[in-house]
């Protein structure tokens, strides 16, 4: 018999448990439909080796929106964040450069490297943060709807005052951080390659492009806009990994009244009359639902999961060129020790618990990208690696330790015909040999490594091309167009179809901000159209 409830979500990652949860709370029977046999999506906390435990995927926090974990109740059922005691810790050729710690901090490192650079390290902060003000502050508003009619206007012209009412050196800032590229914007503030390197780090993650490419400034913007504890623009550890955040949210979804159907995997989006009305499973179950909510990315939802025929052909054709493949590469380790860096000797100190960033310069980045686009990786990639049982030790047994290593400008698709399934474990030799050259114990401290090359990303996490953002966060993929123009409101072009992840504005990250957003659409849709039945 199938099944009938008010709304399905596709996928019980952290969005589309936010978004179930704020439907159900309004009174809605939801179900969500997840492929795997646990709730999480990419944050989840996982055993990947014998007693040692960690984030498998997503694995660090600073993007979740405060409004999600309090109505969530989140702290109430245990959620706690420990913040980085620096922000990041660069191992140099020689030398290292340690970021965060506190303004003072910051600036007396810098001088180290450039007085210049100390003395511009009050302006850029301010710069910076008066822009993400404004994107902290368009996070949980839908973008208005190109051709949506006089609403769409006045949300345009809404949010629009919002930049307007900037000071117009603040709009300046604005305008060059969503356009230019990072190397152009931080060379306009910075003269060490150093410093801007440990600013141009951020424009990389997750972008699969070197900071010398066009928008990536957006990039760099788009992972500080977040706050841990109340903090701005902290990041940290969760304690008992990402997937106890999201756990969390399952319990409280279900305790909305959410059903949570595990190993049921979607096959189709069922649409009759030019309206969706439902899921298939692969098994052949159908579940009838008045609202069809999509956490999966665009590229999943609208290239394998609606039939052609009933989407417009325009919107067919500008889907079929949604760009997707972030170039990332994850790996988890289990440890028998903590690394000891030759340029900062010992172990269990600060920059165990900061993340470790092995990205030097710009020209480093840009190296590793272009190395990526000809062979597929670089043989000196991008990395970063945190350390979580330095703080968590639910992690790993006694003495041992786990790391994150989320390693940037890996093709999505290997050139020459070649597959991830035949070159992952050279791959991440290369990335092992990268971080040994720093911290020469760090290889023989290893007992076992768990490898997501991108083609494993989409496999386990229904990440297209790996991309660990659902689409790329570039401006013709952003706000108003994310993920096409005339769609940047959540709602498809299907009736009673929507999408609530990081396909859909404010894009990727642990924010739970589109899941909110969506659920506050599709509760307003529900409200006019109750109202127009009642005429």
């Amino acid at each position: 018999m199938t099944q009938r409830f008010d709304a399905v979500v596709i996928g019980a990652g952290h969005n589309g448990l936010t978004c179930a949860f704020y439907l159900a709370r309004a009174g809605l029977k939801v179900c969500i439909v997840e492929r795997r046999d646990i709730v999480g999506g990419a944050a989840v906390t996982e055993e990947f080796h014998p007693g040692f435990r960690n984030s498998t995927a997503s694995y660090t926090v600073s993007l979740l929106q405060p409004r999600v974990i309090a109505d969530m109740k989140l702290v109430e059922r245990g959620y706690r964040v420990i913040e980085r005691p620096i922000s990041n810790f660069f191992p140099l050729d020689g030398d290292y450069l340690k970021l965060g710690g506190g303004a003072d901090r910051t600036r007396a490192e810098f001088a180290r490297f450039s007085a210049r650079d100390a003395a511009a390290l009050d302006g850029y902060e301010a710069a910076l943060e008066r822009v993400a003000n404004l994107l902290r502050n368009m996070a949980l508003k839908a973008p208005p709807n190109a051709g949506g009619g006089i609403a769409a206007l006045l949300a345009a012209a809404a949010q629009g005052r919002a930049v307007a009412s900037l000071p117009i050196e603040a709009q300046r800032d604005a305008l060059a951080l969503f356009v230019q590229s990072a190397r152009e914007f931080l060379d306009g503030w910075f003269e060490n390659d150093h410093v801007k390197a440990a600013f141009a780090f951020d424009s990389v993650v997750g972008n699969y492009a070197g900071p010398s490419a066009p928008g990536s400034a957006y990039v760099l913007l788009h992972h500080v806009f977040g706050e841990v504890n109340g903090k701005k623009g902290a990041w940290g550890h969760p304690v008992g990994g990402m997937g106890s955040i999201t756990r969390m949210m399952g319990e409280a979804a279900a305790q909305a009244g959410v059903v949570i159907r595990l190993e049921s995997p979607v096959e189709q989006v069922l649409v009759d009359g030019g309206r969706a009305v439902g899921v298939k499973l692969t098994s052949g179950e159908e579940i009838a639902a008045k609202t069809v909510v999509a956490n999966v990315g665009p590229a999943l939802l609208f290239r394998q999961m609606v039939d052609p025929s009933d989407l417009p052909e325009d919107f067919r054709r500008r889907i079929a060129g949604f760009k997707t493949g972030s170039g990332s590469f994850r790996m988890n380790v289990a440890l028998s020790h903590l690394p000891d860096f030759s340029v900062l000797p010992g172990t269990d100190a600060e920059h165990h618990r900061s993340g470790i960033i092995i990205a030097p310069t710009m020209d480093y980045m840009d190296k590793a990208h272009e190395d990526a686009v000809r062979y597929g990786w670089s043989n000196a990639p991008v990395v970063e690696m945190t350390i979580p049982s330095t703080v968590d030790d639910s992690l790993a047994p006694a003495g041992c330790h786990v790391a994150s290593l989320f390693c940037q400008h890996f093709a999505p698709v290997l050139p020459h015909g070649r597959s991830w399934d035949d070159e992952r474990e050279a791959a991440a030799d290369d990335i092992i040999d990268t971080v040994t050259q720093h911290a020469p114990n760090f290889r023989d401290s290893i007992i076992a490594r768990q490898i997501h090359a991108p083609t494993d990303l989409e496999r386990k996490f229904g990440l297209i091309d790996g991309d660990i953002f659902h689409g790329r966060m570039s401006l013709d993929q952003l706000w108003a167009a994310r993920p096409v123009l005339g769609h940047g409101d959540y709602r498809a072009p299907v009736a009673g179809l929507y999408l609530c992840g990081a396909g859909s504005h404010p894009g990727g990250g642990v924010t739970g901000a589109p899941g909110h957003n969506a659920a506050r659409e599709i509760l307003k849709d529900r409200s006019l159209f109750g109202r127009l039945l009642r005429r």
